[in-house]
């Protein structure tokens, strides 16, 4: 495998930004392999592969490629793959799979992985695939779809291993060790009362440590907390990477047990979370690489509109002094430097505080504070900036007042700049908006027009 995978191949160790790509030779072996329609070689190249590694393949292919692939391969693409698989092409590829495979493929998942991939689905191809599982996991299933979208309901998984919290240790080992099914995967085992309400639970390195008649009770762990069902997946992900839980039991309205949500799940919605971020703050709305033109300039063009709409605020501005800028041309070349550094400033402290607000570190406790804060910091540096911008004025333009004004511009843009990038993420989060949501667009309208509004103000006054 690691021959294949080019781990080697003489090329000595593999640069940071290369470590767990798929090698482009074996890319090529495997499309060449498609193309030849030979099924017994690209099953010999695809065998040896991790299930995460097929689904990159299948993604960065094109749509010709994936569906001569999944013609010649998708007998063998299992439930393992069909969950690792991009939602963007989830679609795609169930579409294009033998239903048999299919069928097979789902009835090996955990439960929570079925919903995932149902969520992506249409109608149709939803009530094939509850169709293809037992009454019990579709059950299961039918319950987790009823609860809100990106909610922990969606999330969890109705698999759940629990024991009476009054049982000890030999009593715990010996049921799991007869119990007919366990899930495949599972870190607790959750203790309930005689109404199913999760009360505390054992990790498997305690209770295999321990001695049988330690009572269960006697080594629980202090992390435990449950998850409500219809809590936001964002906040159950946050209590993940905050509490540092490995699994949470959820509880419905009256406190009972009905699934557990595991470290792998909430990991998931953390990098979706993270994803979803920065695509927003540049504009972008969500993207893949998988996407057609059409596609992707339907999300695009929209913020591409706003800016422009934006642009032409600044661009008014700027008309309004066309007479300062015809009697001293030089302002016309430092100009966009003004607006540069103030739209550059805004988005250091726009991106500071969108993550300070994703992993709730700014709150509106402290937003008093980190506001102060950035003032100061856009001062500090609109002081320093405004330092060299005023000898460059000086040295290369000859003007000591061109100097001044550049100067006090920049300071004022870059102040603006430091309390727009923190109020305009706390105004938005303020009305239950996702911060991230068009606030460079924002911001950048504020640093153009107050940078240009400012410098050509003062060089009217100064100047002309």
């Amino acid at each position: 495998m690691a021959e294949e995978l080019g781990a080697g191949e003489g090329r000595g160790e593999l640069r940071e930004e290369e470590a767990y790509l798929l090698d482009e030779g074996l890319a090529t072996r495997i499309l060449a392999a498609v193309e030849a329609g030979d099924t017994a070689a690209l099953t010999a190249l695809l065998e040896p592969l991790h299930a995460a590694d097929i689904a990159d393949l299948l993604e960065q292919i094109s749509a010709g490629d994936r569906r001569a692939l999944i013609g010649l391969w998708g007998r063998e693409i299992d439930g393992e793959i069909l969950s690792e698989i991009d939602e963007s092409i989830r679609e795609e590829v169930v579409d294009a799979m033998p239903r048999a495979a299919l069928a097979e493929a789902v009835r090996e998942l955990e439960t929570d992985d079925v919903v995932d991939i149902l969520e992506d689905l249409e109608e149709p191809e939803q009530e094939f695939i509850l169709d293809q599982l037992e009454d019990a996991d579709r059950v299961a299933v039918e319950a987790a779809m009823a609860y809100p979208e990106g909610s922990a309901g969606r999330l969890m998984q109705r698999e759940v291993v629990v024991a009476p919290e009054h049982w000890s240790v030999g009593e715990a080992i010996d049921h799991l060790r007869t119990a007919e099914w366990l899930p495949e995967q599972f870190y607790h085992v959750i203790l309930v009362d005689p109404r199913m309400h999760p009360v505390a639970y054992v990790t498997l390195g305690r209770l295999l440590s321990s001695q049988r008649e330690v009572k269960l009770q006697a080594i629980t762990e202090d992390s435990f907390r449950t998850i409500p069902a219809l809590q936001d997946e964002a906040d159950v992900a946050y209590a993940f990477n905050q509490y540092h839980l490995i699994s949470a039991p959820v509880v419905d309205d009256n406190d009972r047990l009905v699934g557990v949500i595991t470290i792998d799940d909430a990991v998931a919605v953390l990098d979706d979370e993270h994803e979803e971020d920065m695509l927003l703050l540049a504009g972008v709305g969500e993207s893949n690489l998988s996407d057609g033109v059409f596609a992707t300039v339907r999300r695009r063009f929209p913020w591409l509109f706003v800016n422009l709409i934006a642009a032409n605020l600044a661009a008014l501005v700027i008309a309004q002094f066309a007479g300062t800028i015809s009697a001293l041309v030089a302002l016309a070349a430092v100009m966009p430097i003004v607006a540069s550094m103030g739209g550059n400033a805004g988005t250091q402290s726009l991106t500071v505080a969108v993550r300070a607000l994703a992993t709730k570190d700014l709150t509106s406790a402290n937003a008093g504070r980190v506001v102060r804060r950035e003032a100061l910091v856009g001062l500090v540096n609109g002081l320093g900036l405004a330092l060299v911008m005023g000898l460059v004025g000086l040295v290369i333009y000859g003007s000591g007042a061109l100097g001044l004004v550049i100067g006090a511009a920049m300071m004022v843009n870059l102040l603006v700049a430091a309390l727009a990038g923190v109020l305009v993420p706390l105004t938005l989060n303020r009305f239950d908006l996702d911060p991230a949501l068009a606030s460079g667009t924002f911001v950048t309208t504020m640093t153009d027009v107050t940078g240009f509004f400012v410098f050509l103000g003062l060089a009217t006054l100064v100047l002309v």
